[in-house]
């Protein structure tokens, strides 16, 4: 056995056991294994981590259910094309094990599956083991966790890894006491065990239905009880109308209860007459229905639309077409109704809807709405916050509903599309016969069918929802699945109201309900119509096959499998992800965060299955990583412009104001330093978003002033100017001491004498990169000190303060830069050291960080010493040469920078660098040395890494871009803390998409 190997053993059983501060290889340390998704931890991950790296695997567990290993399958087809042997053992104990998940996983050509008889043994079997090895280590986790949804995702479980070497005693008894069992007589082979556990267990889960239903008379009236969304939403909605506000809106995402919310507001709040307003003769028919079983029958209900005038009764459900026709309208009084509910409001600025809205006179509008910034009526001036004079009574986006469990759980799998067309194709009105035959080639439909099959649903059959760029692709598709015996229709704004009904029901029916004329569907194909106004609880897939053109779309899509329903755990959602240019927008959706921060979307595609809140999980194949990664590099100005203004005008609908960098960064809107790297300024984003370049009257010794400010501190990475800054708003001079027990007060940050003086240097405008920018923010004059430690503003500066324009900017700044600096930067790496672990860095950070005194970022290249610090920068993946006259591109040489391991890190130097020169004396024997990576140019900053210490260090040839042998160092750097796993993961992942 390799001695490395059993040095890593030997650190990480000391870093585990004895000395947490020790950095060891996190490959060979023992852990504690919990679902947490606060703190990125969920049971599942470190089992698919162990799966993706094991040369063959062992898994006793007493209980298996499609729900825990829906979540795997992506990993396990993998490792089925590795041909990685696994060995699973489950038990017929309680016959809780599902026999479709039994047959899920014998169907895997690397996986062996046996059932111990527990009956037959006469013994109980309870065990949670997953066994992995690798060469010659095993990692073996051990605890509460079988393999079900809860028992790897959510629920509370505490399990234990542990490494040992195949000599170890206690792994070494661990596998003993496996293949014990495994091989035991009780241990039946899958086609031994399955027919007859099978029927066993259809039986007992008939007996199971039929106790329920003898045990709970009515289960719907059982369960009907407001849920926590429900609940706040009417304490608040009272609140309101205490108030005297007649406007509410309710925010809340597709699938928690917004109907039932309305219907037990309007009986806890005491409203006799209610108008339900909808756009949709189905929408009219579901929300009558759910009031009935709110209201039973104390009150009497109708509807004014598609052909029926119940215009009398207490509560009536209209549709919009209908009742702004003066015919029907007219039938009421002004004041007819107490209350009038807008549901899907975000399209109450329509006129329809305003001809409704200025009619009538009731106590309370209440819009009801998913998506409020949708704006699809394009109705300039007005918008729906606007409209409900912006009193919000809830909001419940999706990621807090998941946490709230008020939605079904989902699985998403990200899969590569076979049918590569591109964006500005799959756009276009008219595709070419070459193009459209890509969209529904034979192959094509095989392998959509295929990743269907095998990630199947939760239920007794399939009742999936199929999305598509066009109404012909639809109707082909549908086709070719019905020539392949599916049962499938395609619905398009075209199909009559009667006959998008009747398919309704068709998928939502049982198989035994099946009669002559009415027999179930598997899928529904649609282009957008089923994006709202349906409420299909039962559909247990939802399939994606067009581009991601907005995450208000992608979510609109995705939650019509999110409802909750009886007899489904979980819905999969299949994405098949193509080369198109959007595809960013994804984990955008996914995670719910509209910063557009690159590097947040980067993570989010990395370790968001480890964050999601809930049962939910989320999956990408390698290939469709690399088609997100690409698509977030190349991000177009034009389309970040876009996404920007989008952000402007919702923040300003919401606010009822023009919106501030504060506002951005408060409601995770568009991330402000991403706002300012294309503007320069805020006064100057705000002016193209208005189309006003009057909006702001500022000098042009404020403009500067603010240009300055923003490129230098909002980022926020240490509070030093930022503190002596917010004091200056109010005083025209303060003391060090008021500077210092002021840092220390508010942000528990200690702050000398002597950095007050250099962080009074960058605010004279002297932190520049060359001459033209020093001649530029020289005279921003904002203040000086007296030398008796005291500071004070720049008469000047005070009289610009006392200009509210300007004022007020500087202050936006302000509180970005130091609510920035403690969300993200207030607890460093450890002390002396300024830099917080994996947050990122630019050059320029880094020289403010280290007091260099001016911006050293253009000379700060692959290796970089600011006094007693050494700075190594490193691109993880080199750009690729095409000039094949060349060894590399020009100024990007292809060194083999790289990390071993979570602790070991190997680097090049420059080339034509010896070991006895300056340039390795700086490597070798500065005292702190740190490393900062990014994995691509793209990226423009760097994750701090940490601090490292060199283990060796020898010299080596390598040509230059001329082919001349020159000499280069190779140097093997031991972190001092081992990076962690999924950012590892992430600057590890796949090749380029050229390689691809």
């Amino acid at each position: 056995m390799k001695e490395e190997i059993i040095q890593n053993i030997n650190q990480g059983l000391e870093a585990a056991y004895i000395n947490g501060n020790l950095a060891s290889n996190l490959e060979y340390k023992p852990s504690f294994i919990s679902n947490n998704p606060e703190e990125g931890k969920k049971v599942i991950s470190s089992i698919e981590e162990e799966l993706l790296r094991c040369e063959q695997f062992q898994i006793s567990v007493a209980f298996i259910t499609m729900g825990g290993i829906t979540p795997l399958l992506q990993t396990l087809k993998e490792l089925e094309r590795k041909r990685i042997p696994g060995q699973i053992l489950t038990t017929n104990y309680l016959d809780f094990s599902e026999p479709r998940a039994l047959a899920k996983l014998n169907e895997l050509k690397n996986i062996t599956l046996k059932m111990y008889d527990v009956e037959a043994a006469d013994n109980g079997f309870h065990t949670k083991g997953y066994i992995f090895k690798k060469e010659e280590v095993y990692r073996i986790i051990l605890g509460s966790s079988n393999m079900t949804s809860a028992a790897l995702t959510s629920n509370i479980e505490w399990n234990t890894k542990i490494i040992s070497t195949v000599q170890g005693e206690v792994a070494s008894e661990i596998v003993k006491e496996f293949n014990s069992f495994w091989n035991s007589e009780y241990a039946l082979d899958f086609e031994t065990f399955y027919e007859i556990y099978k029927a066993r267990y259809e039986i007992i889960k008939h007996q199971r239905e039929e106790a329920k239903k003898d045990r709970i008379p009515s289960f719907e009236k059982y369960k009907l009880k407001p849920n926590s969304m429900q609940e706040e939403f009417i304490v608040n909605l009272r609140k309101i109308i205490e108030k005297g506000e007649k406007r509410a809106l309710l925010i809340s995402a597709t699938g928690t209860g917004k109907t039932y919310a309305s219907a037990f507001a309007m009986r806890e709040l005491g409203f006799k007459r209610v108008l339900f307003l909808v756009h949709r003769a189905q929408l009219a028919k579901q929300a009558k229905k759910s009031f009935e079983r709110v209201f039973n029958n104390s009150v009497s209900m109708g509807i004014v639309g598609d052909g029926k005038h119940e215009y009398d009764c207490d509560f009536v459900f209209a549709m919009v077409e209908t009742l702004n026709r003066d015919q029907h309208l007219f039938q009421y009084e002004k004041d007819a109704f107490d209350c009038i509910i807008l549901d899907e409001a975000h399209h109450s600025p329509a006129n329809t809807y305003q001809k409704v809205m200025n009619y009538f006179e009731p106590q309370l509008f209440l819009g009801m709405t998913a998506t409020p910034d949708k704006r699809d009526d394009h109705i300039e001036g007005r918008n729906v916050y606007e409209l409900f004079h912006h009193q919000i009574a809830h909001e419940i986006r999706l990621q807090k509903a998941m946490e709230e469990h008020l939605l079904c759980p989902f699985h998403y799998f990200g899969i590569s599309d076979i049918a590569l067309i591109d964006d500005k194709t799959s756009k276009g009105k008219n595709l070419t016969e070459k193009d459209f035959n890509l969209l529904t080639s034979e192959e094509r439909v095989d392998h959509i069918i295929e990743q269907a099959q095998y990630y199947s649903y939760s239920g007794e059959r399939v009742k999936g929802l199929i999305f598509c760029s066009r109404n012909k692709e639809c109707e082909t598709l549908s086709r070719m699945f019905n020539e392949r015996g599916y049962r499938t229709l395609a619905l398009s704004n075209e199909t009559p109201q009667k006959l998008r009904e009747t398919a309704f029901e068709r998928l939502a029916m049982r198989e035994e309900d099946a009669t002559d004329e009415l027999q179930p569907l598997d899928y529904i194909f649609s282009v957008d119509i089923l994006n709202e106004g349906i409420d299909i609880v039962e559909v247990n897939q939802v399939i994606m096959l067009r581009p991601t053109q907005s995450p208000i779309v992608f979510i609109q899509q995705l939650g019509r499998g999110l409802r909750k329903a009886e007899g489904k755990e979980y819905v999969v959602i299949l994405d098949f992800i193509g080369n198109y240019n959007n595809n960013f927008m994804i984990p955008v959706a996914l995670s719910g965060d509209n910063t557009y921060n690159a590097d947040v979307i980067r993570k989010y595609v990395i370790s968001g299955n480890s964050t999601i809140p809930g049962a939910s999980t989320i999956h990408f194949d390698e290939i469709a990583k690399e088609k997100i990664f690409h698509a977030i590099d190349c991000i177009k100005p034009s389309t970040l412009k876009e996404l920007m203004k989008e952000g402007y005008v919702n923040l300003k609908n919401r606010l009822g104001r023009r919106p501030i960098l504060l506002d951005f960064y408060e409601n995770a809107e568009m991330d402000p330093l991403v706002i300012i790297k294309e503007y320069k300024t805020y006064y100057s984003f705000a002016e193209q978003m208005e189309k006003n370049e009057q909006l702001f009257r500022l000098s042009e010794q404020e403009k500067t002033t603010l240009e300055y400010l923003s490129k230098t501190i909002l980022s926020g990475v240490r509070p030093d100017e930022l503190e002596i800054l917010r004091l200056f708003l109010e005083k025209n001079q303060i003391t060090y001491s008021e500077v210092i027990d002021s840092c220390k007060e508010r942000y528990g940050y200690e702050i000398t004498t002597q950095k007050i003086d250099l962080a009074c240097d960058v605010l004279k405008g002297k932190f520049v990169t060359n001459s033209t920018e020093r001649e530029k923010f020289y005279q921003i004059d904002i203040l000086e000190a007296d030398g008796e430690n005291r500071l004070k503003r720049i008469l000047s500066y005070t009289e610009r303060l006392a200009h509210k324009d300007f004022y007020d900017q500087v202050q936006d700044i302000v509180a970005v830069g130091l609510a920035r600096y403690q969300d993200k930067y207030a607890k460093p790496y450890r002390n002396g050291v300024p830099f917080v672990l994996y947050e990122k860095y630019s050059r320029r950070d880094v020289s403010l960080l280290m007091n260099a005194g001016k911006d050293l970022s253009s000379t700060m290249y692959g290796m970089s010493q600011l006094g007693d610090d050494v700075f190594i920068f490193v691109t993880y993946h080199k750009e690729e040469n095409t000039d094949e006259e060349k060894e590399y591109v020009d100024g990007k040489p292809d060194y083999a920078d790289e990390f071993v391991d979570n602790v070991i890190f190997r680097w090049d130097s420059q080339i034509d660098k010896k070991l006895d020169g300056a340039y390795m004396d700086k490597v070798l024997n500065t005292p702190r040395k740190h490393l900062f990576v990014q994995k691509t140019d793209a990226e423009n900053n760097f994750f701090y890494m940490g601090e490292f210490d060199v283990l060796e260090a020898h010299e080596a040839e390598k040509k230059n871009n001329r082919g001349v042998l020159k000499p280069i160092c190779k140097l093997k750097f031991k972190m001092q803390t081992a990076v962690r796993e999924d950012l590892l993961r992430y600057l590890q992942s796949g090749k380029t998409m050229e390689e691809k």
